[in-house]
């Protein structure tokens, strides 16, 4: 067969862009931050992880035209080789001392860190252990790993009792990373990290912990995933992402130094990739300084979330609840899912359409995030707008 013929029959996508219900790929022409240009008109922007507002602060625009003067557009290299910048080594101690590891170790995404981490550590006769409902990133990563002939296993999400039960039928002697979502990016859910480390210490095993979508959400001053449950100390790393809290592109994984040392000279995603811009790492310290001095914009992100999690429950809606920046709606069935995005988007707030194989089955839902710059007549907005769609759709009463 034609290795193209699967191409050619993919249809499904095309189906839906008929049917004007394709929520993907929709170019934004103006950003804001909770107001965005799309098709020439303004929308309230209720689907992005730019959870404290910082892609459009001054300071953090300023910085990257600083760093473009300074350094130019690219580094034109690996960090292995000529591509490392004196703002690199900034940033890395920087955030070493804000997460209160011993050092940091810059990657060129959040989803290259996943992969460049886990397929480093982990090798022939290891074995690495992710919960079912991990992000991509880390599932790719643990497959990356089963390449190079270590162990690949699963356990059910956030059941501790499961992953205690895995963690017994592989051997004492082997090597074991657990993998998990510090925030779960699709529910919002938290791990449940003590009884994870309790479990991992039982049995011997390291712990990775991706806080994408828990620094600057969650923890003291934002602090992660660790913080929140006051376990840094027991953390043995912890790696996540500047494409959202800190309002750029990146990656970086924080732990032992001697770790991150090993991992600088034994991890081709690192050794064979170009390395962060020096605007896009300028812009993370500019984040990380406006993060640190304005530890407000952490109340306000959670406080917007809370008032949305309750406003959608009085109205009738299933949300998964948490106590993130993000509030998942659910509707069950797909073409329900889509056609509840677009009257949304018809009337002027733009959300993330997930369906399933994002989700599982009957699963499908408007996923919803907030920011600290959203203001209260942009959430009151979103919750009337809500209520009519949930009403002429019959997903409400």
């Amino acid at each position: 067969m034609d290795l193209f013929q699967k191409c050619f029959e993919f249809t499904r996508a095309d189906e839906v862009k008929a049917s004007g219900m394709y929520p993907y790929f929709r170019p934004i022409e103006e950003n804001e931050g909770p107001v965005v240009r799309i098709e020439g008109r303004d929308v309230i922007m209720a689907g992005s992880n730019n959870y404290l507002g910082l892609t459009a602060d001054p300071r953090v625009k300023e910085a990257a035209h600083k760093a473009i003067e300074q350094f130019g557009t690219g580094c034109s290299g690996s960090r292995y080789l000529t591509g490392t910048i004196s703002l690199h080594i900034e940033l890395e101690k920087r955030l070493a001392a804000y997460l209160g590891t011993e050092d940091v170790l810059l990657f060129s995404t959040g989803y290259q860190t996943a992969l460049g981490v886990i397929s480093a550590l982990v090798s022939k006769g290891d074995y690495v252990i992710s919960d079912k409902e991990n992000h991509a990133c880390i599932i790719n990563g643990c497959l990356l790993a089963k390449g190079g002939f270590a162990e690949f296993v699963r356990y059910k999400h956030n059941d501790m009792d499961d992953l205690d039960r895995v963690l017994q039928r592989i051997p004492a002697s082997a090597g074991k990373l657990i993998v998990t979502d510090g925030v779960f990016s699709v529910s919002g859910e938290m791990v449940d990290l003590p009884n994870l480390l309790r479990v991992a210490e039982k049995h011997g095993a390291r712990v990775l912990v991706d806080d994408a979508h828990a620094t600057g959400v969650v923890g003291k001053g934002g602090r992660g995933t660790a913080s929140h449950y006051d376990l840094v100390d027991k953390t043995d790393m912890t790696m996540g992402t500047f494409s959202k809290t800190f309002a750029s592109l990146g990656g970086f994984v924080a732990g032992p130094e001697r770790v991150m040392n090993y991992l600088k000279h034994h991890s081709p995603a690192l050794i064979f990739s170009a390395s962060p811009t020096p605007a896009s790492v300028a812009s993370a310290i500019a984040a990380l300084d406006v993060l640190e001095k304005e530890p407000w914009r952490i109340d306000k992100l959670i406080a917007n979330a809370d008032k949305m999690r309750k406003g959608f429950a009085d109205m009738g809606f299933t949300i998964i609840d948490s106590r993130t920046g993000i509030v998942p709606v659910v509707v069950g069935d797909v073409q329900l899912a889509l056609m509840f995005w677009r009257e949304l988007f018809d009337r002027g707030v733009f959300v993330n359409a997930f369906i399933p194989p994002g989700v599982p089955p009957n699963l499908s839902m408007l996923r919803t995030s907030y920011m600290a710059t959203h203001e209260d007549e942009h959430l009151n907005k979103i919750l009337d707008i809500f209520s009519e769609v949930g009403k002429k759709l019959g997903v409400i009463s």
